[in-house]
């Protein structure tokens, strides 16, 4: 599936479908393609909006969780969403959990799914290898339960970042800033109701990350998904789906009077 990819000064962004904005936020090495089962069914429901993270545009400086999280905020503010359902994957998460505690007022909901944060085994104890075309296929059949979700294309898309030496070194540079920005304490801050989504078998993001995010974020929920990896929304869309349009139809609905 094609989508339009729109421009608005620097931001570039896909938005299909009409209704509160659901906003996407995709990892280090994420793409388009991670979201097109999700974004296939709630566009039907929502405005699903996917905004490009500049990974790579970023100054080195910036080349950080708090460049990322203040680019999100300035897309948010352009694009003049309210009530977002904020959604992010690994360090989309990380964007997305740091968004929450400086802006919170355009917030309706978060969802995190195999998020940073608080805990992740980056690439491994090394960082991307360049031009090791077998290394970097390794590396993404791991953030799946089943290595076969790691597809020719997809792992093209992982080995062609790795060739540049200045991708490279902002990968490193975001890695690094992901595991020093450990939010801990702070994540009792957030008030929106939090659907947090893990597979059982992420190696990257264990489930005690997911169990640990649950026990600090107040009000949450978490599912966890068998035979499922660190992307449940690429590896099992149909139940991650469910899950999420679940929790977004609960939020819709008068409270029952006791």
């Amino acid at each position: 599936m094609q989508y339009e990819i729109k421009q608005l000064d620097k931001f570039r962004y896909i938005e299909e479908g009409e209704g509160e904005p659901l906003v996407l936020l995709h990892g280090l090495f994420g793409a388009l393609s991670n979201f097109q089962d999700l974004i296939e069914y709630f566009r039907h429901h929502y405005k699903v909006v996917v905004p490009m993270l500049p990974l790579f545009e970023l100054d080195i400086l910036h080349t950080s969780v708090g460049g990322l999280q203040k680019f999100v905020h300035k897309f948010i503010e352009a694009k003049d969403y309210r009530q977002v359902h904020l959604l992010g994957n690994s360090l989309g998460g990380h964007v997305a959990l740091v968004h929450v505690l400086k802006h919170p007022e355009r917030i309706r909901s978060l969802t995190l799914t195999g998020s940073s944060g608080l805990f992740e085994n980056g690439m491994g104890d090394t960082y991307p290898k360049r031009g090791d075309y077998e290394y970097i296929r390794k590396k993404t059949e791991l953030t799946f339960y089943d290595p076969k979700m790691a597809t020719k294309e997809l792992v093209d898309e992982v080995y062609e970042i790795t060739t540049s030496r200045l991708k490279v070194i902002k990968i490193i540079a975001l890695a690094k800033s992901a595991i020093r920005n450990n939010l801990g304490e702070e994540l009792s801050q957030i008030k929106q109701p939090t659907l947090l989504v893990w597979g059982n078998n992420d190696t990257v993001t264990p489930p005690f990350v997911g169990r640990e995010f649950n026990r600090l974020i107040p009000n949450s929920e978490l599912h966890f998904i068998d035979h499922c990896g660190h992307a449940p929304m690429m590896e099992v869309p149909e139940e991650f789906n469910r899950i999420l349009h679940k929790f977004l139809t609960k939020l819709n609905e008068p409270a029952a009077v006791a």
